[in-house]
């Protein structure tokens, strides 16, 4: 089998693996067992495992999921969809992608939504590459220092390997972009394509966007936004601050953190974007007999796979997550995320208070306003907090410094949560 593959050895198979990822022992693996006995074993595995109560963000939040969600995206006809390749038999799952993409455009008061993407990282490195793509001829994009870490990452690789110049636009003293610095920049080069701002930023900030969009026009640029999901029920949209794109990742709406994924990328623009927009697009028509159908819109067919006349190569779908997140606005309505976001508020602003009051810590960024996530400074060492969390059950935070911790409060936590949670900071 070696021979046919040709290679000699095993251990040539991985030979792009980094030294440091092999693993060089055996695997220390249990002897054989019956189905009953691996069931049990795996039960005693997970019997091990904690449940924290969370208070970690950093653009993923635990928020209540309603109980009829997982039960009617559990159902098979919606379990087991794909891609519809061939829209005339896939009306149902047109059907959910469209009313998607509509919620998903009233939530960004933007014209158009694309169908489900990855994740908010890759959604917003497409949404740099839509700005090139647009603007023709232009390849530097300016983004905010403040954008979450996970995102840039992901942008500075799409950019490496796409020919874009990315340049991060420094951040004040209060944990926002510098709008000075981003003004120079943009008189300073006339080859900007676009520029990515965050709302809220990776500090939990609500940054304050007025005027951005005029200025990155009259450079002739595009502005783009990349946001939290829930947030947009209760800030200003995106198309109300003149962004031309709005993305992000969906994972708030409802999705449990479920270990890290799967979550899902939303993408919204204005109409005259469509045709660089990445993904699909589903549209609602009739047909010859009148009758109400959906149809993927600007092509007959799944056409997304161009090899290198592709403007990206994004052609898969989060479908089932598309329709979680279908299922949870459709639950909650305008008034519901309102509230959601209303308590998160508050119980950011309980524990907030407190932790002032102790004199034991301090809001980094107290000048700055904040939605439901900040970042405190505190005299207890920040690992020292969040291994006595674990110890009572608690997930602190985030740790981005020695002493700094980062909070996010959603509405699923009670008064004795965070007064735990308070006790361990102060202690």
């Amino acid at each position: 089998m070696l021979a046919r593959c040709g290679v000699d050895r095993l251990e040539d198979l991985y030979a792009d693996v980094p030294e440091q990822l092999l693993l060089k022992k055996d695997y220390d693996l249990p002897s054989q067992m019956s189905e009953e006995e691996l069931r049990q074993y795996f039960d005693k595995m997970f019997n091990n495992n904690k449940k924290l109560k969370c208070f970690a963000g950093g653009g993923y939040y635990n928020h209540y999921t309603p109980s009829v969600i997982p039960y009617i995206t559990s159902r098979s006809e919606f379990l087991t969809a794909y891609t519809p390749y061939q829209p005339e038999i896939s009306q149902g799952t047109l059907q959910y992608i469209f009313e998607y993409q509509t919620m998903m455009s009233r939530l960004t008061g933007l014209d158009v939504s694309n169908a489900s993407m990855y994740d908010g990282a890759t959604a917003t490195a497409e949404a740099m590459m839509m700005t090139v793509a647009a603007t023709r001829k232009r390849n530097r994009v300016l983004v905010s220092s403040t954008v979450l870490p996970q995102v840039l990452a992901v942008m500075h690789t799409y950019a490496r390997y796409h020919g874009i110049v990315l340049e991060e636009i420094p951040a004040t003293s209060e944990g926002v972009t510098s709008k000075p610095d981003l003004m120079r920049m943009l008189e300073q080069y006339n080859d900007i394509a676009g520029v990515v701002m965050p709302q809220p930023n990776r500090f939990g900030i609500v940054e304050n966007l007025d005027g951005v969009a005029e200025a990155v026009h009259k450079s002739k640029a595009l502005f783009v936004m990349t946001c939290i999901a829930t947030a947009l029920s209760v800030l200003k949209t995106p198309a109300e601050l003149g962004a031309d794109i709005a993305a992000g990742d969906g994972q708030s709406l409802g999705i449990p953190l479920n270990y890290g994924g799967p979550y899902i990328g939303f993408l919204c623009c204005t109409q005259a974007l469509i045709r660089k927009m990445p993904g699909r697009v589903v549209g609602e028509t009739t047909d010859a007999n009148g009758k109400r159908v959906f149809v993927l819109t600007l092509q007959a067919r799944e056409q997304h796979i161009r090899r290198e006349k592709a403007t990206s190569n994004i052609c898969s779908n989060q479908g089932l997550m598309s329709l979680f997140v279908t299922v949870y606005m459709s639950l909650m309505g305008a008034d519901g995320l309102e509230e959601v976001n209303r308590i998160s508020a508050a119980n950011a602003r309980y524990i907030a208070q407190k932790l002032t009051e102790s004199g034991k810590a301090r809001l980094k960024y107290e000048n700055s306003p904040y939605l439901n996530e900040f970042v405190v400074v505190t005299d207890k060492p920040v690992d020292s907090i969040i291994n006595d969390g674990i110890e009572n059950n608690i997930l602190c935070g985030i740790k981005l410094a020695d002493n700094e911790l980062m909070i996010a409060a959603t509405e699923v936590l009670s008064i004795e949560d965070m007064d735990k949670l308070i006790n361990i900071i102060v202690s």
